[in-house]
């Protein structure tokens, strides 16, 4: 007697476990790898490649309970095969097919600004004629995907790679357009490190002539996980002028340093504030910092990037101040800056 469902209700109702803690479903994940059906009885077929032995529990439960919805269905079994995470290279870094430069965006400190700096440099490197990406590598606290205004879920192809989401012109991934709206990241160590593999090496970047990588703040794990496994072209830190700021910009420093990653240069964000009635410029965060900063290091000073009602509300809009094309001190700043770094670049 033949089934009252087909293969293809089952993958509809598939369709709608999501792997724990994200937005997408398992078969976008690729990690379904066979539905059989006997009479009706259904059997699926999972790889997975995981340390947390909560996940393979919680997903056969979800799994049996989204098949067992299906009319018809009547008993279901759930086979997982578990597979070893992906390990980081231990030849040292390799380079990303089809990707020229590897430019790292980094602070020592949250709060300055980085991430809208990341967002706003690759757009104006796009406008400057550039193909490029940008990777969200702060897996906890990722924020590029609202930078940008998208909320789009990633997709895989036949190749079992996840397809980066295209907004303004650039190529982005980020961990926010993975997670449940509000959902936070809680990942251990060795997790964050798979995740900046997979994020690095199974997106589908296609040939890029820059791949931004914005860092979290800090020289924990990610930092040094990206500095060992693919060859940086260079780092821009991000500071703001006051001195707590800079202590921690010495920090990232001092590790890029030692990792023989080049220092591309210091931008200086909330330099100052420019009176809309007088013209006057007021240094509410101190001034000098990053020059003086800059100096010390002997790497030049990017820009100056000053505290703009523009900038801030374009990234509350989810539309970036360089994609708008408006010209206002802060994105003739973001200009400058990319075409210094596409002329550095173009000299490696």
């Amino acid at each position: 007697m033949p089934s009252l469902f087909s293969e293809q209700d089952l993958r509809n109702a598939l369709a709608s476990v999501c792997y724990p803690g994200f937005r997408r479903d398992i078969l976008s994940f690729g990690l379904v790898k066979e539905v059989a059906v006997d009479g009706n009885d259904v059997k699926v077929q999972l790889v997975l490649s995981t340390n947390e032995p909560a996940i393979p529990n919680i997903l056969k439960k979800e799994i049996e309970a989204a098949l067992k919805k299906v009319t018809g269905v009547s008993e279901v079994t759930v086979l997982i095969d578990i597979q070893a995470p992906v390990a980081a290279p231990a030849t040292g870094p390799q380079g990303i097919p089809g990707v020229r430069h590897i430019i790292a965006i980094a602070s020592g400190k949250g709060g300055v600004g980085k991430s809208t700096v990341a967002v706003n440099l690759a757009i104006a490197l796009q406008q400057l004629g550039a193909s490029v990406g940008l990777c969200d590598c702060d897996l906890y606290g990722p924020s590029v995907a609202f930078l940008c205004g998208t909320k789009e879920r990633p997709k895989a192809n036949e190749q079992d790679q996840i397809i980066p989401i295209e907004k303004h012109g650039i190529r982005l991934m980020s961990m926010g357009l993975l997670l449940e709206e509000g959902a936070p990241a809680v990942l251990r160590g060795p997790m964050v490190s798979r995740y900046i593999q997979q994020f690095l090496r199974q997106v589908a970047w296609g040939n890029l002539d820059y791949l931004l990588l914005d860092l979290p703040p800090g020289t924990g794990d990610i930092q040094l996980t990206l500095v060992q496994t693919v060859p940086l072209t260079g780092a821009v830190l991000v500071t703001t002028p006051q001195e707590v700021a800079l202590l921690d910009v010495r920090k990232a420093a001092a590790m890029f340093q030692k990792t023989n990653v080049p220092l591309l240069g210091i931008v200086e964000n909330m330099s100052y504030f420019l009176s809309p009635s007088d013209g006057v410029r007021h240094a509410i965060f101190g001034s000098e910092g990053g020059i003086q900063e800059a100096l010390h290091l002997g790497i030049p000073l990017l820009g100056e990037i000053p505290l703009d009602i523009a900038l801030r509300s374009s990234g509350d809009e989810g539309l970036p101040l360089v994609a708008q094309k408006k010209i206002t001190p802060s994105s003739e700043v973001f200009q400058k800056v990319a075409e210094q770094l596409y002329s550095e670049c173009n000299t490696y």
